[in-house]
C-alpha cells in the first residue's frame, strides 16, 4: 500500500475517533442500545400496520377502489404534486440565474453576484425553507412547495450553470461571429448543446423533492410526513413504518423510471437501457444477469 495513502488513513482514522469521543460524553450510553434497538423494531415497527392502504372509515370515498382514498394514496400523491410543481418551478427559474452564473457566458463581476444568490438559496436545507414558511403563511402543502422551490432553484442551478460552462467553445465563438445577442446565443446554442445533461437533472431533482418532500411534513409543510409526524406523535409506530415502506417503494419506482428516461436522453446512442436488476440486486448478482443476458442475445 502507498505510504502516503496508509498515513491519510491513519490521521483520518485518529481524527474521526477524537471527535467521536468529544461528542460521546458517556460511552456507557451504548451498552444495551443494541438490544433496545431490536425490541423496538421487532415489537413496535413490525409488523406494519397496512390499514393505511385501505379506505379512512367515516370518509365517503367517491372511488370504488378504496386505496384510492386511504392515508398513504393522500399522502403520497401530494407529496408527488408538491415535488413536481417545486421541481418544474425551480427548472424555470434555475436557467435564467444559471446562465448569469456561467463565467463562458458573463463576466466575472456578474457570474459571482449568480452564483452567491445560488449558493445563499441552497445554504439552508429545505426543511429550514419549510419552517419559516410555515411561520410566514401557515401551515400547508402550499409552503412545502415554495420551500423546495427555493431550495431546487439553488441546487439545480448549480449543476446548469457547471453543465453550461462545460460547454465546447467553438459553438459558442460562432455565435458571436455571426452577432447574436447573450441572449439569442443561451435559447438558440447553450440550452441545445447543454439539452441531455439539463433534462438529467431535471429528473434528479425530481427524485430529490419526493425523497425529501416527505420530511417536510414533520414541520406542517404538507405531504405523506405529516401522517407519519402524527403517528409518531401518538407512539403509532407500526403506521409510521408502513408510510415508510410505501415512501421507499414509490422511490424505487421513480427511480427505475427515471433511470430509463434518462437512458433516451444520454449521448452515447449504443447505451444499453437499464435493467430493472440494476437497482433492486446486488452488483455481484446484478453483473450475474447482466452476462447472462448477453448469453442469450
Amino acid at each position: 500500500m502507498n505510504k502516503k495513502l496508509l498515513i491519510a488513513i491513519i490521521v483520518t482514522s485518529i481524527l474521526t475517533f477524537l471527535a467521536l469521543d468529544d461528542i460521546i460524553v458517556d460511552w456507557s450510553q451504548i451498552d444495551g442500545s443494541f438490544g433496545k434497538l431490536y425490541i423496538f423494531f421487532t415489537q413496535d415497527l413490525f409488523p406494519p400496520d397496512w390499514s393505511i392502504l385501505s379506505a379512512e372509515p367515516g370518509i365517503k370515498c367517491s372511488s370504488e377502489v378504496g386505496f384510492f382514498c386511504s392515508q398513504a394514496w393522500k399522502g403520497i400523491s401530494e407529496t408527488i404534486k408538491m415535488a413536481f410543481i417545486a421541481t418544474i418551478l425551480g427548472f424555470v427559474f434555475s436557467l435564467p440565474i444559471a446562465s448569469l452564473a456561467a463565467n463562458n457566458l458573463y463576466p466575472l463581476p456578474v457570474a459571482m453576484a449568480a452564483r452567491i444568490l445560488l449558493a445563499s438559496l441552497r445554504s439552508l436545507p429545505s426543511i429550514i425553507w419549510a419552517l419559516i414558511f410555515t411561520i410566514a403563511i401557515g401551515f400547508g402543502p402550499f409552503s412545502g412547495v415554495l420551500a423546495m422551490t427555493l431550495y431546487t432553484i439553488g441546487y439545480l442551478g448549480k449543476l446548469q450553470y457547471e453543465a453550461i460552462e462545460g460547454i465546447a467553445n467553438e459553438p459558442l465563438e460562432a455565435s458571436m461571429a455571426m452577432g447574436l445577442t447573450k441572449s439569442e446565443r443561451f435559447i438558440f446554442v447553450v440550452i441545445p448543446e447543454s439539452s441531455n445533461h439539463l433534462i438529467s437533472q431535471l429528473l434528479f431533482m425530481f427524485e430529490y423533492n419526493v425523497r425529501h418532500g416527505t420530511v417536510l411534513g414533520l414541520v406542517g409543510a404538507g405531504g405523506i410526513g405529516q401522517y407519519i409526524d402524527t403517528n409518531l406523535k401518538f407512539f403509532v409506530y407500526d403506521k409510521a413504518m408502513a408510510f415508510l415502506i410505501v415512501i421507499f417503494v414509490v422511490v424505487v419506482i421513480i427511480d427505475i423510471l427515471s433511470m430509463i428516461i434518462r437512458s433516451y436522453v444520454t449521448d452515447e446512442s449504443d447505451f444499453k437501457r437499464p435493467k430493472w436488476w440494476t437497482v433492486l440486486l446486488p452488483s455481484n448478482a446484478a453483473v450475474k444477469l447482466h452476462r447472462k443476458s448477453l448469453k442469450e442475445e
